[in-house]
């Protein structure tokens, strides 16, 4: 077993994510989660800050996790470094005095420390607190929901997420344009669809081009399609900047931009046997469709009126991507019922606050649902 240390505020979305990653994935405290088994994903994981093999589970109190310390089969040589967390400052714990008291532990059995380059570090995660059910409009409500809890997590790290987010602000990027999304959001969302390496993945309406950054970060081949080309244009000088040769860090993934338009894409219908003929990008079958639909407040979109985009956007992705497939449609409202309408099956839907005047509707659609059928939640 695993514990997991989530991150950001929405811990239902937060495990969603961490789906990606690992499997059976369950909420257990407020920014807590334990998984049964781990991927290396784990590194690329946007809300998820590490994963711990876990020792134990016990009372958020620094003599329970002693004590569990004190009893656990510890099969491991080397030094050791001990890491204490309050997740939230929710428990009130002295982190301090934990790491001094569980330390003090591994030495009595015999372990030396080195806080500067352990060979094992042990977490000591605490958790106190009632689990909150987030802003969902249609999701999987964690069973813990509502429930006060009071947990620790033992145990050695594992996996930790590489949160390097900040260094590739929009603001920061070759090009740019206002209203540009987060890449610890963006991260999130090409996670959900299920990028990765030897995924290919499509944003048809691809703006600067953040998820498609992140997608490929994450190593899937990636294609944009937007229909103004200072866009196509801007877009390709960030890829370039993040996903080629000469890009600092970074492993070169396939990568491209074409003008296009959304309802119209310039991808072949793709077949149910997991291949994609004579695509004008000459590539194989779409995995995944991910885009950040133009907000209400919005005026300019091409020569379509909103509902009339999205919805056509939705078909095109319903037509590209393979059977099995997903597709994330963030918006700035629930697109539910256009997406049944399309064929989609709706798996969850997440109202994410942005600031005051906007929240996100984050829509995860899968599956082969005929077209005008209703779906349950």
């Amino acid at each position: 077993m695993y514990g997991l240390e989530l991150a950001g505020e929405q811990d239902a979305f937060a495990v969603y994510e961490a789906k990606s990653a690992a499997a059976g994935v369950e909420l257990v405290a407020p920014g807590l989660a334990t998984a049964g088994s781990i991927t290396d994903r784990v590194e690329t994981l946007a809300y998820t800050r590490r994963a711990i093999e876990l020792l134990g589970r016990t009372d958020a109190d620094v003599e329970s996790a002693r004590a569990l310390l004190r009893a656990a089969p510890i099969e491991r040589e080397g030094t050791v470094a001990v890491r204490a967390r309050d997740v939230r400052g929710s428990s009130g714990i002295s982190t301090q005095r934990a790491q001094r008291e569980l330390g003090s532990v591994l030495v009595d059995r015999g372990f030396a420390v080195d806080l500067e380059e352990p060979d094992h570090v042990l977490y000591v995660l605490f958790s106190s607190g009632e689990v909150e059910a987030d802003e969902i409009a249609l999701g999987r409500v964690p069973d813990v929901v509502g429930d006060s809890l009071d947990v620790c997590l033992v145990g050695w790290l594992a996996a930790e997420s590489t949160r390097d987010f900040t260094e590739r602000k929009p603001t920061d990027r070759p090009f740019f344009q206002p209203g540009s999304m987060a890449p610890i959001d963006a991260r999130a969302y090409v996670n959900v669809a299920g990028a990765g390496p030897g995924r290919f993945v499509v944003d048809p309406m691809c703006g600067t081009g953040g998820l498609l950054i992140e997608g490929g970060l994450v190593g899937a081949r990636v294609l944009g399609v937007d229909v103004q080309e200072k866009m196509v244009r801007g877009t390709k000088r960030n890829l370039e900047s993040y996903l080629s040769d000469s890009a600092s860090s970074t492993t070169s993934v396939e990568f491209g931009v074409v003008r296009g338009d959304a309802t119209a894409l310039p991808l072949c219908d793709s077949d149910d046997t997991g291949t994609q003929t004579g695509t004008q990008t000459d590539t194989d079958t779409v995995d995944a469709v991910v885009f950040d639909a133009p907000y209400g407040r919005q005026s300019k979109i091409a020569r379509h009126e909103l509902a009339e985009l999205v919805e056509g956007a939705l078909a095109e992705a319903k037509r590209v991507c393979r059977s099995d497939g997903r597709t994330v449609l963030v918006a700035d409202r629930s697109w539910r019922e256009a997406a049944i309408s399309a064929g989609w099956e709706v798996d969850a839907v997440f109202c994410r606050p942005v600031h005051r005047s906007l929240d996100r509707y984050v829509h995860v659609l899968t599956g082969a649902a005929e077209p005008g059928r209703e779906n349950s939640p």
